[in-house]
C-alpha cells in the first residue's frame, strides 16, 4: 500500500510538531520516534501506514492531555488560558485529521 504524497504531507507536519513538543518537554526517546515515524509512510506495507496512523492518534491524545494540564495550571494561577486551549485544540484536531487521511480509500464498486 502506498500513501499519496498529498495525503502524507499533513502526517509529516503533524509528526514534526509532535517532535518539537517532545523535544521541548525533554523527552528525547519520543522525539526520535516522532522524527522517525514519517519513514513509515514511505514503506509499501499496510501495517506501516496503520502504525503511523495509530501513532498520530496517540499524538492527538497527547495534545489533548497537554492542553488540559496547561489549562488547569493557568486557571489555578489566574492566568489567561482560552487562547492556548484554542491553539492546542486546533493542533490536536489537525493531528487527528492527519491520522484519518492515512486510512485507505474505499474502492468504488460498480
Amino acid at each position: 500500500m502506498r500513501t499519496a504524497p498529498a495525503r502524507a504531507l499533513p502526517a509529516v507536519l503533524a509528526f514534526l510538531l509532535l517532535a518539537a513538543h517532545f523535544f521541548r518537554a525533554g523527552w528525547p526517546a519520543m522525539t526520535v520516534v516522532a522524527l522517525g515515524a514519517p519513514v513509515l509512510l514511505f514503506l509499501r506495507r499496510r501495517w506501516a501506514v496503520t502504525a503511523a496512523a495509530v501513532l498520530l492518534g496517540l499524538g492527538a491524545l497527547e495534545w489533548v492531555r497537554t492542553l488540559a494540564a496547561i489549562a488547569i495550571g493557568r486557571q489555578a494561577a489566574g492566568q489567561p488560558w482560552l487562547r492556548m486551549a484554542l491553539i492546542l485544540g486546533a493542533v490536536a484536531l489537525f493531528t487527528a485529521v492527519a491520522a484519518l487521511l492515512l486510512r485507505p480509500r474505499e474502492e468504488k464498486r460498480d
